[in-house]
């Protein structure tokens, strides 16, 4: 089983950035990976996702333009650059990794514990 532990989540200000990253452990597969978030009283919603490669990434379009994703695999990171961060950004941002590329939360099995992203306006 995979572990993923994301960090960088804070308190910024509308028009702000931060950087959340994933580190993977346990990995026994390439992998798609991708950065999900959850709002208070909402439905977790896909945000990004980057092949093993780092070669195809996709975006929610509310989030196209704004925020990237990368990785670094000789570190088993993966990043989310957030970049013009507004109010309704806000939520708790998970990563998650599965064997092939997929924007729907059925379709992954390891998730990360969390991160809290909020933005003040």
């Amino acid at each position: 089983q995979v572990q993923l532990v994301e960090s960088g989540g804070g308190l910024v200000q509308a028009g702000g950035s931060l950087r959340l990253s994933c580190a993977a452990s346990g990995r026994t597969f390439t992998s798609y990976d991708s950065w999900f978030r959850q709002a208070p009283g909402k439905e977790r919603e896909f945000v990004a996702a980057i092949s093993w490669s780092g070669g195809w990434t996709y975006y929610a379009d509310s989030v196209k333009g704004r925020f990237t994703i990368s990785r670094d695999n000789a570190k088993n990171t993966v990043y989310l650059q957030m970049n013009s961060l507004k109010p309704e950004d806000t939520a708790v941002y998970y990563c998650a990794t599965t064997k092939y590329a997929s924007i729907r939360t059925d379709d992954y099995k390891d998730w990360g514990q969390g991160t809290q992203v909020t933005v003040s306006s």
